[in-house]
Protein backbone atom coordinates (compact mmCIF):
# COMPACT_ATOMS: atom_id res chain seq x y z
CA UNK A 1 0.00 0.00 0.00
CA UNK A 2 1.46 3.31 -1.21
CA UNK A 3 -1.11 6.07 -0.64
CA UNK A 4 0.53 9.36 -0.30
CA UNK A 5 -0.88 12.66 1.45
CA UNK A 6 -3.93 14.01 -1.32
CA UNK A 7 -3.26 11.27 -3.31
CA UNK A 8 -6.43 11.51 -5.67
CA UNK A 9 -7.62 7.99 -5.76
CA UNK A 10 -7.91 8.23 -1.79
CA UNK A 11 -9.44 11.63 -2.05
CA UNK A 12 -12.30 10.45 -4.23
CA UNK A 13 -12.47 6.96 -2.41
CA UNK A 14 -12.94 10.06 1.09
CA UNK A 15 -15.22 12.23 -1.36
CA UNK A 16 -17.53 8.82 -2.26
CA UNK A 17 -17.90 7.82 2.05
CA UNK A 18 -18.56 11.71 2.68
CA UNK A 19 -21.48 12.14 0.01
CA UNK A 20 -22.24 8.29 1.38
CA UNK A 21 -22.33 9.52 4.98
CA UNK A 22 -24.67 12.94 4.48
CA UNK A 23 -26.84 11.23 2.19
CA UNK A 24 -27.65 8.42 4.91
CA UNK A 25 -27.57 11.18 7.43
CA UNK A 26 -30.21 13.15 5.51
CA UNK A 27 -32.48 9.87 4.69
CA UNK A 28 -32.09 8.99 8.10
CA UNK A 29 -33.11 12.51 9.67
CA UNK A 30 -35.54 14.09 6.98
CA UNK A 31 -39.28 14.21 9.07
CA UNK A 32 -42.32 13.28 6.80
CA UNK A 33 -44.98 15.12 7.89
CA UNK A 34 -47.04 14.95 4.56
CA UNK A 35 -47.47 13.97 0.79
CA UNK A 36 -45.64 17.24 -0.32
CA UNK A 37 -42.20 16.08 1.81
CA UNK A 38 -42.01 13.02 -0.32
CA UNK A 39 -40.97 14.88 -3.38
CA UNK A 40 -38.29 17.00 -1.41
CA UNK A 41 -37.26 14.29 -0.07
CA UNK A 42 -36.94 12.17 -3.02
CA UNK A 43 -35.63 14.97 -4.90
CA UNK A 44 -32.48 15.40 -2.31
CA UNK A 45 -31.71 11.75 -2.44
CA UNK A 46 -31.74 11.90 -6.38
CA UNK A 47 -29.54 14.87 -5.78
CA UNK A 48 -26.77 12.84 -2.89
CA UNK A 49 -27.04 9.79 -5.86
CA UNK A 50 -26.25 11.95 -8.84
CA UNK A 51 -23.27 13.48 -7.04
CA UNK A 52 -22.34 10.18 -6.12
CA UNK A 53 -22.24 8.90 -9.74
CA UNK A 54 -20.10 12.33 -10.87
CA UNK A 55 -16.98 10.72 -8.12
CA UNK A 56 -17.13 7.16 -9.46
CA UNK A 57 -16.86 8.19 -12.90
CA UNK A 58 -14.23 10.49 -11.86
CA UNK A 59 -12.46 7.41 -10.40
CA UNK A 60 -12.86 5.60 -13.83
CA UNK A 61 -11.13 8.29 -15.90
CA UNK A 62 -8.32 8.47 -13.22
CA UNK A 63 -8.12 4.67 -13.16
CA UNK A 64 -7.73 5.11 -16.69
CA UNK A 65 -5.40 7.43 -17.12
CA UNK A 66 -2.92 5.83 -14.18
CA UNK A 67 -0.14 4.02 -15.26
CA UNK A 68 0.50 3.17 -11.27
CA UNK A 69 -1.91 2.80 -8.81
CA UNK A 70 -1.47 2.34 -4.84
CA UNK A 71 -3.71 -0.57 -4.77
CA UNK A 72 -5.48 -2.79 -8.24
CA UNK A 73 -7.19 -0.78 -10.32
CA UNK A 74 -10.24 -3.52 -9.60
CA UNK A 75 -9.77 -2.93 -6.21
CA UNK A 76 -10.33 0.51 -6.45
CA UNK A 77 -12.78 0.45 -9.00
CA UNK A 78 -15.17 -1.96 -6.87
CA UNK A 79 -14.39 -0.23 -3.87
CA UNK A 80 -15.80 2.84 -5.57
CA UNK A 81 -18.71 1.42 -7.01
CA UNK A 82 -19.91 -0.55 -3.77
CA UNK A 83 -20.08 2.24 -1.78
CA UNK A 84 -21.90 3.55 -4.61
CA UNK A 85 -24.76 1.18 -4.75
CA UNK A 86 -25.17 1.96 -0.82
CA UNK A 87 -26.57 5.22 -2.27
CA UNK A 88 -28.18 4.21 -5.19
CA UNK A 89 -29.95 1.95 -2.99
CA UNK A 90 -31.18 4.58 -0.64
CA UNK A 91 -32.46 7.18 -3.68
CA UNK A 92 -34.59 4.15 -4.99
CA UNK A 93 -35.97 3.60 -1.46
CA UNK A 94 -36.74 7.02 -1.34
CA UNK A 95 -38.38 7.03 -4.83
CA UNK A 96 -40.61 4.12 -3.73
CA UNK A 97 -41.94 6.39 -0.67
CA UNK A 98 -42.61 9.10 -3.14
CA UNK A 99 -44.35 6.91 -5.32
CA UNK A 100 -46.14 4.77 -2.96
CA UNK A 101 -47.85 7.96 -0.76
CA UNK A 102 -45.88 6.35 2.61
CA UNK A 103 -45.39 9.27 4.80
CA UNK A 104 -45.01 7.50 8.12
CA UNK A 105 -41.88 4.82 8.85
CA UNK A 106 -43.21 2.01 10.65
CA UNK A 107 -40.76 0.53 13.62
CA UNK A 108 -39.36 -2.19 11.14
CA UNK A 109 -38.21 0.88 8.40
CA UNK A 110 -36.87 2.67 11.36
CA UNK A 111 -34.76 -0.70 12.48
CA UNK A 112 -33.44 -0.88 8.95
CA UNK A 113 -32.50 2.46 8.61
CA UNK A 114 -30.67 2.70 11.79
CA UNK A 115 -28.75 -0.23 10.68
CA UNK A 116 -28.11 0.93 8.03
CA UNK A 117 -26.73 4.60 8.67
CA UNK A 118 -24.56 2.70 11.63
CA UNK A 119 -23.30 0.47 8.97
CA UNK A 120 -22.13 4.06 6.08
CA UNK A 121 -20.62 5.69 9.78
CA UNK A 122 -18.47 2.02 9.45
CA UNK A 123 -17.69 2.82 6.13
CA UNK A 124 -16.74 6.60 6.29
CA UNK A 125 -14.37 5.23 9.55
CA UNK A 126 -12.78 2.34 6.99
CA UNK A 127 -12.15 4.30 3.81
CA UNK A 128 -10.45 7.00 6.51
CA UNK A 129 -7.77 4.69 7.49
CA UNK A 130 -7.51 3.42 4.27
CA UNK A 131 -6.18 6.89 2.86
CA UNK A 132 -3.69 6.82 5.86
CA UNK A 133 -2.26 3.21 5.08
CA UNK A 134 -3.89 1.97 8.72
CA UNK A 135 -4.77 -1.31 6.97
CA UNK A 136 -4.80 -3.98 9.72
CA UNK A 137 -7.22 -1.23 11.84
CA UNK A 138 -9.82 -1.72 8.69
CA UNK A 139 -10.81 -5.02 9.50
CA UNK A 140 -13.04 -4.25 12.97
CA UNK A 141 -15.27 -1.82 10.82
CA UNK A 142 -15.72 -4.09 8.27
CA UNK A 143 -16.50 -6.62 10.90
CA UNK A 144 -19.25 -4.42 12.23
CA UNK A 145 -20.53 -3.77 8.75
CA UNK A 146 -21.50 -7.71 8.53
CA UNK A 147 -22.79 -7.65 11.71
CA UNK A 148 -25.37 -4.63 10.69
CA UNK A 149 -26.28 -6.46 7.06
CA UNK A 150 -26.88 -9.70 9.56
CA UNK A 151 -29.20 -7.89 12.05
CA UNK A 152 -30.82 -6.23 9.02
CA UNK A 153 -31.62 -10.10 7.34
CA UNK A 154 -33.16 -10.77 11.05
CA UNK A 155 -35.68 -7.57 10.86
CA UNK A 156 -36.28 -8.49 7.41
CA UNK A 157 -37.50 -12.06 8.75
CA UNK A 158 -39.55 -10.28 11.41
CA UNK A 159 -41.17 -7.58 9.18
CA UNK A 160 -42.18 -9.85 6.45
CA UNK A 161 -43.68 -11.72 9.63
CA UNK A 162 -45.25 -9.03 10.99
CA UNK A 163 -46.60 -7.55 7.62
CA UNK A 164 -48.60 -10.70 6.36
CA UNK A 165 -50.18 -11.20 9.94
CA UNK A 166 -51.74 -7.91 10.40
CA UNK A 167 -52.26 -6.04 7.08
CA UNK A 168 -55.33 -7.01 5.37
CA UNK A 169 -54.46 -5.07 2.07
CA UNK A 170 -53.06 -6.76 -0.47
CA UNK A 171 -51.32 -3.67 -2.50
CA UNK A 172 -50.42 -2.29 1.02
CA UNK A 173 -48.44 -5.76 1.65
CA UNK A 174 -47.08 -5.68 -1.76
CA UNK A 175 -45.89 -1.70 -0.94
CA UNK A 176 -44.67 -2.62 2.36
CA UNK A 177 -42.88 -6.03 1.48
CA UNK A 178 -40.80 -4.14 -1.71
CA UNK A 179 -39.45 -0.82 0.99
CA UNK A 180 -38.24 -3.33 3.27
CA UNK A 181 -36.32 -5.96 0.81
CA UNK A 182 -35.34 -2.49 -0.89
CA UNK A 183 -33.56 -1.63 2.86
CA UNK A 184 -32.10 -5.30 2.99
CA UNK A 185 -30.86 -5.13 -0.13
CA UNK A 186 -28.88 -1.32 1.11
CA UNK A 187 -27.34 -3.54 4.11
CA UNK A 188 -26.22 -6.54 1.70
CA UNK A 189 -24.93 -3.86 -0.58
CA UNK A 190 -22.70 -2.20 2.50
CA UNK A 191 -21.48 -5.99 3.51
CA UNK A 192 -20.32 -5.73 -0.33
CA UNK A 193 -18.09 -2.67 0.53
CA UNK A 194 -16.71 -5.15 3.70
CA UNK A 195 -16.10 -7.70 1.48
CA UNK A 196 -14.04 -5.73 -0.83
CA UNK A 197 -12.45 -3.88 1.94
CA UNK A 198 -10.91 -7.32 3.41
CA UNK A 199 -10.13 -8.15 -0.50
CA UNK A 200 -7.85 -5.03 0.17
CA UNK A 201 -6.34 -6.19 3.46
CA UNK A 202 -5.64 -9.03 2.35
CA UNK A 203 -3.83 -8.51 -0.82
CA UNK A 204 -1.68 -5.48 0.87
CA UNK A 205 -1.38 -5.32 4.66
Amino acid sequence: MVFKKKDKFSELLNSISHNLKEGATYFTEYKLNNVSDLKIFSEKMKEYETKGDSFVHEMIKQLNDAFITPIEREDLLHLAISMDDVLDGLEHCAALFEMYNITQADDYMLKFVAAIQASVAEIEKAIELLSTKKLLQIRDHAIKIKDYESQCDGILRQSIKHLFSVEKDPIRIIQYKEIYENLEEIADSSQGVANTLETIIMKNA
